[in-house]
């Protein structure tokens, strides 16, 4: 009976201690099962002040008269009073390119019998003028002065200038470092009282990129991201989204 107590004792002991094991074994693999499915996600932003360094504007002549000789007569007439006020402006000939003229029937509304209809009087042509420059200056003082050519009665309009910013891949990818960073920083920051650290990048994700004006907050329906191009100093903007593993 004592061989007996002693090995029912002994098996007890084992058992135990096997059991024991076991529990541990299977407590640090939950464990790392839990920490691998444990992440968090955190948006980073980063912006900063840029210029535009070129200028694009639309500049256009349209005239009406009564045949297509004449229409084009008269737009190469008043073209010809663009390009010297553009001279004038400092904007020389190497700073501008001019379309082909497009012609297309004139119409205007007539009432015959009390009923309107539209019936042809003459042609329409028109001519574009398109002035791209890096001298922003010049472009900006000739949009303003451009009013007192309407104000003389020619048939010109002009759209507003469009201010761009040349390297934009590089802005790009030195924003999204920077967007990088400031996530893991908010990462860092969200956990810091839970007594876990930031673990590894698990994926990352690049949001909209913004350019705006200065003092411009992008609209709820830019998710393609921003580009102003009404102004010469902007703000560009970019978000990431980054999952990290928590350790």
């Amino acid at each position: 009976h004592k061989q007996f107590s002693n090995a029912i004792i002994v098996l007890g002991l084992l058992l135990a201690i096997g059991m024991a094991s076991a529990a541990f074994i299977l407590g640090v693999q939950a464990k790392r099962a839990v920490a691998g499915q444990q992440s968090i996600t955190v948006k980073g932003l980063a912006e900063k002040p840029i210029k535009a360094d070129s200028a694009e504007w639309l500049i256009n002549v349209g005239v009406t008269a009564q045949t297509q000789l004449e229409a084009l007569q008269l737009v190469a007439q008043e073209r010809k009073v663009v390009e010297a006020f553009l001279t004038k402006k400092g904007l020389s000939s190497k700073t501008w390119a001019v379309d082909v003229e497009t012609i297309s029937p004139h119409f205007e509304e007539v009432f015959i019998k009390d009923t309107p209809r539209q019936v042809q009087k003459g042609f329409d042509a028109f001519q574009n003028i398109r002035v791209s420059s890096k001298d922003l200056a010049k472009i900006t003082a000739a949009n303003k002065a451009f009013l007192q050519l309407r104000a003389e009665n020619h048939p010109v309009t002009a759209q507003a200038p469009n201010y761009l910013v040349g390297d934009l891949e590089t802005v790009k990818m030195s924003l999204i470092a920077d967007a990088t960073k400031n996530a893991r920083s908010r990462a860092t920051e969200f956990v810091r009282q839970d007594g876990v650290k930031v673990g590894v990048m698990k994926s990352a994700s690049q949001g909209a990129f913004y350019i705006l004006a200065v003092g411009g907050e992008a609209g709820d329906d830019s998710y393609g991201g921003v580009y102003d191009k009404s102004t010469i100093d902007k703000t560009a903007r970019v978000v990431v989204t980054i999952v990290y593993n928590i350790e």
